[in-house]
């Protein structure tokens, strides 16, 4: 074989490699897509190259299949879902306190499903492995409840919150809690403001 036959070769080979390689990055970044869908492109953004943040979720992966999980039995669901309706009751006359509630809610809910609860963002990396269509929506909520316990969240904010909390515990219990959306919190000269409300 003339040395000019081996280059050839060993550059065909190269080029194979290459191909081969380009094709399982792009199958696994497809995966990661599909699996994470949102949060791939917060985590990406957060991070200081694709790759790094593709390795984040991997590990996001690996973690979470270590985990425990236990599917809710018809009588934990049915409980969650009256609990969840209460909470939209609630919403009417007093939104603050229904917030911090149906935060309490899915706090309990993620807890029971087998998911870590001590950390939020600890605990937003294992939903979003099972749960990244509504984790955007959770963590808006939760952001939402942070600064509704300081005082600084508007009515509107609040009725977004619990929209928001109701996806997440839709996506966990496997179908929508209640039939009805939250009702809209009775205007300033019904009822009291969140801030008297927190305050009392």
């Amino acid at each position: 074989m003339s040395p000019t036959q081996v280059v050839v070769i060993v550059l065909v080979v190269l080029v194979i490699a290459a191909g081969i390689t380009l094709a399982v990055t792009a199958a696994r970044r497809r995966q990661l897509r599909q699996r994470f869908g949102p949060e791939y492109d917060r985590v990406v953004a957060e991070r200081a190259s694709r790759s790094e943040a593709e390795k984040e979720l991997r590990e996001r992966e690996r973690r979470h299949a270590e985990l425990t999980l236990t599917p809710l039995d018809p009588e934990s669901r049915a409980r969650y879902a009256t609990a969840w309706e209460e909470v939209q009751l609630r919403f009417v006359d007093t939104p603050a306190e229904a917030v911090g509630d149906a935060d309490a809610l899915v706090s309990r809910l993620v807890a029971e499903r087998g998911y870590p609860t001590g950390d939020f963002d600890q605990q937003a990396a294992h939903l979003s492995v099972e749960h990244a269509r509504t984790l955007t929506r959770y963590r808006e909520a939760h952001e939402i409840h942070l600064r509704n316990e300081r005082g600084e969240a508007s009515t509107e904010e609040l009725r977004q919150a619990v929209v928001h909390y109701r996806a997440l515990v839709a996506d966990l219990l496997g179908g929508e809690p209640v039939a009805a959306q939250p009702p809209a919190p009775r205007r300033a000269e019904e009822t009291e403001t969140p801030h008297d409300v927190t305050s009392r």
